[in-house]
């Protein structure tokens, strides 16, 4: 029974690191497309 719960317990481990590294690269994604969209604006590029 303490194997099951510990092997349960590392697999949402896992899928919390998962999940907080795809947060991040979506929060960086973002953050590089409002970092181009505010240079394209400063340099006159505005649709």
């Amino acid at each position: 029974m303490a194997e099951s719960l510990r092997a349960r317990h590392l697999w949402l481990r896992r899928l919390g690191w998962l999940l907080l590294i795809w947060a991040a690269s979506i929060a960086a994604l973002g953050a590089v497309a409002l970092g181009l969209r505010l240079l394209m604006g400063w340099v006159g590029m505005t649709a």
